[in-house]
């Protein structure tokens, strides 16, 4: 038995230098497609190019299988996908790489081979591959099933694509994806939504980035994606951003295995930096606040230990961000309700002060959770760089206090460079005319607003954020209308004068409308003596009385007056007289006769 233990250590060596190996050393196959050769649209000048440096890397790194493919058809990319499927039966790792046009159609994503015309949006069901038919080819890989689209880039067909129904949305890129097959990743040349570059030189940046860091020997693939997004958002001036959807599980997957020496045969040294380095990407990965905080009850000081601290600040301010916007809104509404109900004067004032408290609040909370952000993104950075430099050593600072050198970084992006940055996009979209000087001013504000009026967002225009940053970007063109002065018009994005011709003027309606003649002046016109206000009957009445009395009719009536109506005149009846109610007017008499 002790013969037995002794030889146990040989024994492994022995299965360490002639066993299985790694994990990850099983059979790999990939299958390479570049389309660039468009029949029926302008040709891509990149993808073959793409096409075949990917073919190389991954056959220098021993794939068994590489099957390199370009300028396919509809019915050629079927039967590649069909024969790569038959042949990873076998295999533990798949991958598919495309490079080419891609298009998103209410959600899914599709494939164009290079014989596809697209004269309607129906087309593409038919004429097109979907992103689900390439899972189908990887899904027989028994340990990772990986997709690469270097597939984002402008649709060439939106321009004439007929739609059958207004409400069948075409997105721009590509959408996002969640893989339900376990052990899956999809990887994507540019975020969701957003569209990929070609690069100045023969090849994209996405794929110089994932020839250069893909097949690491060791590299787990998702820390290999993470330095292929580095080093296309630095290539890109941080305009294009690639992005995996899908998950792995603890164990470090990479592309490429650690070849296996005899040095090896002895036992590793345990390295308990590598083992909080695990814990902590899988806490980055999950992201909550459950998450570090069982990572803190793990690993509570050390260099990792102070960014799951800063990790859990930055979950904090947005989460007191997204309360205080609540009651910011809460109270808004409640001073909008008093007023429309008219309640006192007193009341409503209260309502407004609390909605403006509740609005500073807001903005305060609002820069806390840039703040946050920004220092966790900056942190994140710094480890990222430490791992890049030296993956196997441990931090330089993880034996300083917690949070030494992590909460004394400098934030990536400084608020003044963020504003400037934000008024130069507004400025592109036609929402901004003036400097872009990083002051975040009223007319800054008043930008934005015009922005989410003619775009249909709702951004906090109180303060310049990443996220007003990222929408304003993916506005491909202007989204505020010219608007010009009187008397000019728009023409593109310059205002020109308005020019009549002879015997027209512009109007009011920025129109030209014909010019009237001017009419004569009117003759002044004499105005009735308004000074004698009694009506004009009144008026008869009293002369008539004064006439009756001057020829002797006084004597008949008694009284010398004389009674009208519409009929006939006739002396006031002895012992009555007129009286003067008002009025008069067709049959309504204003005298009326009183007897004593």
């Amino acid at each position: 038995m002790r013969k037995l233990l002794r030889l146990c250590p040989l024994l492994l060596a022995v299965a360490l230098l002639f066993g299985t190996g790694p994990a990850f050393a099983g059979k790999r196959a990939a299958l390479v497609i570049a389309n660039s050769a468009y029949q029926h649209a302008p040709s891509l000048t990149n993808p073959v190019n793409d096409g075949s440096v990917m073919a190389r890397t991954l056959k220098e790194a021993g794939f068994d299988i590489v099957d390199s493919r370009h300028d396919l058809t509809a019915q050629e990319t079927r039967r590649v996908l069909r024969e790569f499927a038959d042949g990873t039966r076998d295999a533990d790792i798949a991958v598919v790489y495309y490079a080419g046009h891609g298009i998103e159609v209410e959600g899914s994503n599709y494939l164009i081979p290079v014989d596809a015309k697209l004269e309607r949006d129906t087309d593409v069901f038919d004429e097109a591959l979907s992103l689900d038919r390439v899972l189908v080819a990887v899904e027989p890989a028994k340990q990772l099933r990986l997709v690469i689209l270097d597939a984002c880039r402008d649709n060439p067909f939106a321009k004439t694509m007929k739609r059958t129904v207004a409400s069948r949305g075409i997105g721009r890129g590509l959408a996002q994806v969640e893989p339900t097959s376990p052990n899956t990743l999809i990887a994507y040349s540019a975020k969701a939504g957003f569209t990929a570059q070609d690069g100045d030189g023969a090849n994209s940046p996405f794929t110089v980035a994932l020839s250069k860091h893909l097949t690491t020997p060791g590299l787990d693939v998702r820390r290999a994606f993470g330095f292929v997004r580095d080093d296309v958002l630095k290539s890109t001036g941080n305009k294009q951003e690639p992005f995996v959807y899908g998950s792995l599980g603890g164990e470090d997957v990479p592309l490429v295995p650690v070849k296996v020496t005899a040095a090896a045969a002895a036992a590793p040294a345990p390295n308990p930096q590598a083992d909080i380095r695990r814990d902590y990407e899988l806490a980055l990965q999950v992201g909550n606040r459950p998450a570090w905080e069982a990572f803190l009850a793990q690993h509570s000081d050390g260099f990792y230990a102070s960014l799951a601290k800063l990790q859990l600040e930055k979950i904090g301010a947005e989460q007191a961000h997204a309360a205080a916007t609540e009651k910011a809104k809460q109270a808004e509404a409640e001073r909008d309700r008093l007023a429309a109900l008219g309640a006192q004067k007193d009341t409503q004032a209260k309502a407004a002060a609390d909605a403006k408290a509740a609005e500073q609040v807001q903005l305060a909370a609002q820069k806390a959770k840039e703040q946050a952000q920004q220092q966790a993104a900056a942190a994140e950075q710094q480890r990222v760089n430490l791992a890049a430099a030296a993956p196997g050593a441990a931090p330089a600072s993880t034996a300083s206090p917690a949070g030494t050198n992590v909460a004394s970084l400098t934030p990536a992006t400084a608020p003044a460079d963020l504003s400037r940055s934000v008024q130069t996009e507004l400025g592109r979209v036609g929402c901004f005319s003036g400097a872009a000087d990083g002051n975040w001013n009223t007319s800054s504000q008043r930008s934005l607003s015009q922005f989410n009026r003619y775009a249909g967002t709702k951004l906090d225009v109180k303060v310049a954020s990443t996220d007003a940053l990222d929408t304003v970007k993916a506005k491909p063109s202007r989204v505020c209308p010219l608007v010009c002065e009187h008397g000019f018009k728009a023409d593109g994005d310059k205002c020109s004068k308005i020019v009549c011709r002879e015997g027209y003027a512009v109007n009011t309606d920025n129109e030209c409308e014909k010019q009237r003649a001017a009419k004569p002046a009117k003759p002044a016109t004499a105005k009735r003596d308004d000074s004698d206000e009694r009506p004009a009957r009144q008026r008869r009445q009293a002369s008539g009385a004064a006439a009756g009395g001057a020829g002797g009719y006084g004597a008949a009536g008694g009284s010398g007056q004389i009674f009208c109506n519409d009929l006939l005149c006739r002396p006031v009846r002895r012992g009555c007289h007129l009286v003067y109610r008002g009025g008069g007017g067709p049959h309504v008499d204003a005298n009326a006769e009183v007897c004593n």
